[in-house]
């Protein structure tokens, strides 16, 4: 069933709304119990299945400083959600949802790293980081990279359930969740196509660490944006890390370089270079106001959901701050490496894209099959009926209403 007309970048479904009323009433009328926020509250309720080893699962494979980073940022990101964003009941309950989803899963991988302490250690091919702001073509240029049968990449199910590998329950989990995001947001494939066994980016793993990026793209909470912009993240790259390592190991794929892409990569990448020294850089590159005008409609899209008080004016302001503060971070960064990097510009991908790759192979130093090419060719053909062309046309309806 194709989407709704989108007429607004704040617009939401009837879905949606229906599940937010749902919700209040239910709560209202104390026949559910309110998600709560609270962060010990999150976390008993997280830790529930570990019993008396939750401590230890805490600290499995990590240093103290890596343990206390996360809990200062589950406090301080659970204080903006009561007091910044202005969560609907649905916007709550999702919220809820997702933090003790992050804590659970944070304490399986403790556990797992006391038990098999080797898998976080890993040894790992060079991986391959496409680095670009959100909505400037990192996407088109990790899924045709990802293509490759050299390569290894990250899928959906390895993102968000990476602990739930076996007889396929991380597929299914992933699809049934893409199918409720779906329901409530019908527009989110036409912005960011996803299907639960294929390509993805790791802004999972970064969000399993509480990263802001995954979380300031959904809700307003600015004191948490500018706290964690100004703190260190090395804890969130070393955990980043450790999931890499433990998902390369249990996959079989650890002597594939791997296809890396988040777009907070460019407000970290000092740090990413100094986990990951022997990376090799695929810049994406695009007109800057494009790229504001894309993320300002991902960024809406994904609020309205979630709160009824949403203000286009401060997402279009932030954004636009955001994009310059990466931009400004990505330089000074890439001013100290000396590693290879190769640049892909939006405008001469969509010319050629195959004379692009190509080019970007060789600066690379890396070596393209005739097998990569055509499973990219084929990878460029199905993309040509994808939802993309619904998320310009939508672009280009609101910026004639402006």
């Amino acid at each position: 069933m194709p989407a709704p007309v989108r007429t607004h970048p704040l617009a939401r479904s009837r879905i949606a709304d229906y599940a937010d009323r749902a919700l209040a009433n239910a709560w209202r009328k104390g026949w559910l119990s309110v998600a709560p926020l609270d962060p010990d509250l999150l976390w008993t309720e997280a830790a529930k299945p570990f019993g008396s080893d939750a401590r230890d699962a805490e600290h499995g494979g990590r240093s103290p400083e890596d343990v206390a980073d996360f809990r200062e940022r589950l406090a301080r990101l659970a204080h903006a959600l009561e007091h910044e964003a202005d969560l609907n009941a649905l916007g709550r309950a999702m919220a809820h949802g997702q933090l003790r989803r992050v804590i659970r899963n944070r304490l399986r991988f403790g556990a797992l790293w006391n038990e098999k302490p080797g898998l976080a250690r890993t040894m790992l091919a060079e991986p391959i980081i496409v680095v670009g702001h959100m909505r400037s073509g990192t996407t088109r240029v990790h899924k045709l990279l990802a293509a490759d049968p050299a390569h290894s990449h990250t899928r959906y199910c390895d993102a968000y359930h990476p602990l739930a590998q076996r007889f396929g329950v991380g597929r299914a989990l992933g699809r049934a969740e893409l199918a409720l995001l779906g329901a409530l947001n019908p527009w989110l494939q036409t912005i960011h196509p996803m299907a639960s066994g294929d390509v993805e980016e790791e802004l999972g793993w970064t969000g399993a660490a509480l990263h802001h990026s995954i979380y300031e793209s959904q809700w307003r909470i600015p004191s948490y944006t500018a706290w964690s912009e100004r703190r260190d993240p090395a804890p969130i790259y070393r955990e980043f890390d450790r999931i890499l390592r433990t998902d390369a190991a249990t996959r079989g794929v650890a002597k594939l370089p791997r296809v890396l892409k988040v777009p907070a990569f460019t407000e970290d990448l000092d740090t990413l270079l100094e986990q990951f020294p022997d990376a090799r850089l695929v810049m994406a590159e695009r007109e800057i106001d494009a790229v504001h005008r894309s993320a300002v409609s991902l960024v809406a899209n994904q609020m309205a959901v979630q709160s009824d008080a949403c203000d286009l004016g401060w997402i279009e302001d932030e954004w636009r701050r955001k994009l310059s503060l990466r931009e400004a971070r990505m330089k000074t960064a890439l001013a100290g490496w000396d590693g290879p990097v190769a640049r892909l510009r939006f405008t001469a991908l969509n010319a050629d894209w195959e004379r692009e790759i190509a080019r970007a192979y060789r600066e690379l130093g890396l070596p393209l099959s005739y097998e990569a090419q055509r499973r990219m060719r084929r990878l460029m053909h199905k993309s040509e009926s994808g939802g993309h062309a619904a998320h310009s046309l939508q672009l280009a309806h609101f910026a004639a209403q402006d």
